[in-house]
């Protein structure tokens, strides 16, 4: 097994590539489009270099995983699948959101809220095969009802993509203001993580660091428990939704929550054309945040 992952500065994500190397497949957890909010100008260059980074290893994608439906950027999924094919995997739960956002964005009838824009649907204890390579999905709710771990494992050694789940120790967990989202929930799915092996390699799926700190796309099981700011051992249930709550009543809406969940609760699929030939998108107004 190996793992390469690569940093969108702009929205500080990671996207990975997950490879058995020996069988040449590879999949691609969380791709991130470029996004102007100044302009409305989409970009293709962070993800195009992990298409020729493929490309040139001469891998086949089989799967783009999205670990949940994204606040905080927009997901290249439509770009990568129609330059390299591979199948769209998305959490089961995701019908819970679509349903929920359709209401606030008031998408007409013909807005799919049954997750058939995906190809894949995976739910607790689903599993993908990629060569020699176990992928389970692991229901992890709380940041929003659809978010989904993946727990890749071999031979050799045990990795989760995590998501929005978890961040470095230093950083400390989701925030769970979203709607649909719950600090409660949130906290159990954490322990679910914490119970794998000590040595399970952590992907997150951000990173933001703290000063004099660079970015780094993993951390461990170990070091979650022993340092992770929010939710290490020894803070209970109660401490971590007080805390959890009380900090999520300061923090402001994500600055491409509005043009990214519109988007990637349709697959990362823009909006059709107009009779102009131009793509729009819509701005609920006095709806999201304070």
């Amino acid at each position: 097994m190996q793992v390469h992952s690569f940093l969108h500065s702009d929205t500080e994500t990671y996207t990975h590539v997950l490879a058995d190397v020996e069988e040449r497949l590879c999949a691609v957890i969380d791709p991130v489009l470029h996004f102007d909010p100044k302009s409305g100008r989409t970009g293709t260059d962070e993800i195009d270099e992990v298409i020729e980074f493929i490309r040139n290893q001469g891998w086949q994608l089989v799967y783009i995983i999205e670990t949940h439906a994204h606040a905080d950027h927009l997901s290249a999924a439509i770009h990568l699948k129609e330059t390299l094919g591979g199948e769209l995997v998305m959490g089961r739960h995701i019908t819970e959101v679509q349903k929920i956002f359709k209401q606030i964005y008031n998408f007409d009838t013909s807005f799919r809220t049954d997750a058939s824009q995906f190809d894949i649907l995976t739910d607790e204890g689903y599993t993908l095969a990629l060569g020699s390579i176990t992928i389970t999905a692991m229901h992890v709710p709380g940041h929003t009802p659809a978010d989904m771990a993946y727990i890749a494992a071999d031979d050799e050694k045990t990795a989760v993509f995590v998501g929005d789940t978890l961040f470095a120790p230093d950083v400390g967990t989701a925030r769970c203001d979203f709607p649909g989202g719950d600090a409660k929930t949130l906290y159990s799915s954490i322990k679910k993580l914490l119970a794998l092996a000590d040595d399970t390699i952590i992907y997150l799926c951000h990173d933001y660091p703290s000063q004099g700190r660079k970015h780094c796309p993993t951390t461990t099981v170990a070091a979650q428990k022993l340092g992770n700011i929010h939710v290490k051992d020894g803070i209970n249930e109660a401490e971590f939704v007080e805390m959890r709550e009380r900090r999520d009543a300061t923090l402001d809406m994500p600055r491409l929550i509005i043009p990214s969940v519109q988007i990637n609760i349709d697959a990362g699929h823009l909006p059709k054309p107009e009779d102009n030939g131009t793509r729009y998108l819509k701005v609920p107004i006095n709806v999201l945040g304070q």
